[in-house]
Formats: structure tokens, sequence, C-alpha cells
């Protein structure tokens, strides 16, 4: 069995664990140890469904697994003086047997997702128990110690533990989950957006709801970009100056076409809503030909689904691109400042208008501002081009 196999089956696995009485954590840990013997036995050069040991392919490798977190369950509750009652309650259990054809996983993204967990736990416990991610491999897409990362999933397996799986979980608080997820991006040696994408089908797979069609739509269509959105020495390239002959087509058919079916449906959601967006800009063969009209009666619909003020700031780029950058920064001064990229909308508007001066300042003051490195440099080449700009 390949790593590949061993992260898709785990999700399961761990269901099946749950549901047999074992808690949240004792069953994940139990899980992982079961992987672990799973990849130490496996003889070097094997085929993916060989036995580990060697020996006969195993038919079932999904209860291979079980049959071994579960033994592995059952000696720690064993060995833990202070859970003989639990191995009381565990020992009545019917014996391991044939796995019964039963996707458990869902109960698994509701449950990582639980209200009572801070969004950075969410995120970190969804990766371990639905991606089949290690600690270390968490720790590192997120540049923490693997220490920190490892109290941080431990603390939210406890918090979990005492959840029962008999209530329907909330599809939005998992949904935004997945989103955070996706919009972390690549780091170190995990890409998590496309981990996020791996994850979001699966859901799309299980449940038939047109918020999670737009999230998988909204997705696929921004990953679509990837590939053009960073130049050769790392920096940030804005989307109208991309080259749009890199974006992958294949993902945005995929994306428009899900994206369709679900706003079929008419059951509108801010996904659906965000993706349409998205669709809007991978629609328009160069930048010049954008349709900004559609794109701010899409940001009305957000606003009034969210009224969320980050959703007003791009909102006020549109309107800048529809109805000029005058327009634009009447939208932008009826917004708090301390928006983030606040500035440097109001930067980039007021460049549109012809105020290099000002704009010159505003995208200086916004790069001291700016979250990461990559946006840092963006903005400072932008203060420096429209200095050098204003120089005789």
């Amino acid at each position: 069995m390949d790593e590949a196999l061993l992260r898709s089956l785990a999700p399961g696995v761990l269901a099946v664990l749950v549901r047999r009485g074992a808690d949240f954590a004792a069953a994940e840990d139990a899980v992982q140890e079961a992987l672990l013997e799973a990849l130490r036995v496996r003889p070097a050069g094997s085929s993916p469904g060989s036995r580990p040991g060697g020996g006969e392919p195993v038919r079932d490798a999904k209860g291979w697994l079980v049959t071994v977190a579960w033994r592995k369950f059952l000696d720690q509750a064993r060995a833990d003086a202070a859970r003989r009652r639990r191995e009381g309650l565990v020992e009545e259990q019917p014996p391991p047997g044939p796995v019964p054809a039963v996707d458990d996983t869902l109960q698994l993204y509701f449950l990582c997702a639980h209200p009572s967990l801070t969004p950075s736990s969410a995120v970190a416990l969804t990766l371990r128990a639905v991606g089949g991610l290690t600690t270390r491999q968490i720790a590192r897409a997120y540049l923490v110690p693997e220490a920190t990362m490892a109290q941080r999933i431990s603390r939210a397996k406890r918090t979990v533990s005492a959840v029962r799986f008999d209530r329907p979980g909330d599809v939005a608080t998992v949904l935004r989950v997945l989103y955070l997820v996706f919009n972390e991006g690549h780091s170190g040696d995990i890409d998590l957006a496309a981990e996020a994408v791996r994850l979001t089908r699966q859901l799309a797979a299980r449940v038939d709801h047109p918020e999670v069609a737009g999230l998988l739509a909204l997705m696929l269509l921004h990953h679509a970009r990837r590939d053009a959105r960073t130049a050769p020495d790392g920096s940030r390239v804005p989307l109208a100056e991309q080259d749009r002959g890199r974006w992958d087509t294949r993902s945005i058919a995929e994306g428009v076409a899900i994206l369709q079916a679900a706003l079929a449906r008419n059951r509108l959601g801010e996904f659906q809503a965000q993706a349409a967006v998205a669709a809007l800009h991978a629609d328009a063969p160069t930048a010049g030909e954008t349709d900004w009209v559609q794109i701010v009666e899409w940001y009305d619909e957000l606003v009034r689904l969210t009224d969320s003020p980050v959703v007003r700031l791009n909102r006020a780029v549109a309107v800048g691109e529809a109805d000029g950058p005058r327009a634009g920064l009447a939208e932008l001064a009826a917004l708090d400042p301390s928006l983030p990229r606040h500035t440097a909308v109001a930067a980039y508007l007021h460049e549109r208008d012809g105020d290099l001066a000002t704009a010159a300042r505003l995208y200086a003051e916004a790069a001291h501002k700016a979250p990461d490195l990559a946006e840092r440099r963006h903005l400072t080449r932008q203060a420096a081009r429209l200095n050098a700009r204003r120089r005789p």
C-alpha cells in the first residue's frame, strides 16, 4: 500500500473506529500507528496493493487497516489503567471482521470543523484527520515548530472527543475551513491549495449542495491562474499583467461547468457568487475586455449575501473599473481605512485618476503594511515606478 492510497483510506478507517466506540483522539492515534506499520512492513519496490510483509496482495486494504488500528486502540486501552472502564465497553463491541460499505468521511469533515474549535485548529485537524498529513508536514506548511503544531492538534482532538456523531454538521463551517486551507496556497513541501481542491472534490462527491459546488468551482478557477501569478524572481504579478496563455484552460472549463450547474439550481450563495466573478475574469481574452459591469453586479449580490467589508472593498475596485476611478474612490471613502489592502486600493485608484504623487505615497505606505514579502516587494516597485515617472 503506497502513501497516496493510505492517505485516501485513513479518513474512512478513523470513522469506523469512532463509530465503534473509540474516542476521536485515541482513534486518530491508533490510525496513525496503523499507517506507519503499513509503510514500515511493506517491502521496498512492492506494488501498491501488496500485502504488508510480503505474500498475496491485500484485497481489502481498508479492512486490513481497520483491523490493525482497532487492535492498536485496544492495546492502548488495556495498557492505560485510567481507561479500564472504557476498556470494558470496547471489549463488548463485536470483533472487527468485514468492514461494512459505509462512508463516514463526511462526518469527519463536520467533526474537524466543529464550531468549538478556532479556525487555525479546525484547519490543522482537517489536514491531519481528513487530509492524512503528518504533524511535521502541517507544521512545515504553516512555518511553525512541529511541537507547536502537535500541541494545537492535540488540543483540537481533545475538544472534539466528546462530540457525538448523531447530529448533522454545518456545511457552511466545513466550507469556510476548506477555503482557509486553500488560501494558504503553497508553503514548504505541502501544496495546501492543491490539498484543499482534493478535499473539496471529496466533499462534493458526498454532499449535493450548490455551495459545495460553488466552492469547488471557485478553487479551480483561482488555481488555474497560479502559474501566472508569480514572476521568476518570486514577485507577485497582478491579474491585469498576467500572461493568460499560462492559465490552465482545462481547470477553467471544469470550474465554469461546475458553476453553471450550481447556479442553475437557483440557490445562490457567497461561494457561487465569488466563483462567478472569477469566471468573468477567466472568460476575458485580455484585461481590457473584462466585463466589469457584470462583476459589479455580482459584487452587489455578494454584499447582499455577506455585507462583508472586504467584499465592499473589492466592489470599490470593480466600480472604479466600470464607472471610472473617481467613482471607485467615492465608494472607497465610505469604508474603514484600516481594512487590509485599503491603502493599496486607494493607491491604484489614484494612479488611474492621474494623481501620481498621491498614488506613489500610498503605494509606499501600503508596502509597509503588506502581510508578506511578495506583496511588499510588489507595492514597493509600484511606488518606485511612479516616482520614476514623476522625475523630469
